[in-house]
């Protein structure tokens, strides 16, 4: 880690990092699980969830290794950062337009998703202003 990099932004990737490797396992191993603690009736093709929780843990290595300098290696933050977005739009649009999905579902995204904005944006603000200071020398 460079010295421009406060430690915390290591802690919370590496902390991102071990949540979505967990999650991803969870929900490989267990495809069930989730929509029995909702409640929710269980996929028809349970390797579609499976797929996710294994897209969600890889995203989880990448974590792992921004953490190391996350001013270096940014586009891994963004790319979850946006992934982060577009998963609850896609709940919202699928829940009030397309009424095709329960409540419930947000619960996946309390944890998943809303709990990690503010960390990745303001390890993000600091990678733009470091740049962006780095530009006008």
């Amino acid at each position: 880690m460079n010295t421009t990099t406060p430690s915390w932004m290591k802690t919370c990737l590496q902390l991102a990092a071990i949540y979505n490797i967990v999650w991803g396992a969870w929900v490989v191993l267990f495809p069930h699980h989730f929509f029995e603690l909702v409640g929710m009736t269980p996929l028809n093709h349970e390797m579609v969830w499976q797929g996710m929780g294994m897209v969600i843990g890889v995203y989880g290595l990448g974590y792992w290794w921004a953490s190391y300098d996350p001013m270096r290696h940014w586009p891994i933050i963004v790319v979850g950062f946006l992934g982060k977005l577009f998963g609850p739009i896609g709940f919202f649009w699928n829940y009030f337009i397309m009424e095709s999905v329960p409540f419930s579902f947000i619960y996946t995204m309390l944890t998943n998703d809303f709990l990690w904005w503010i960390p990745f944006f303001l390890i993000l603000k600091r990678v733009h202003t470091h740049y962006n200071w780095k530009l006008h020398d």
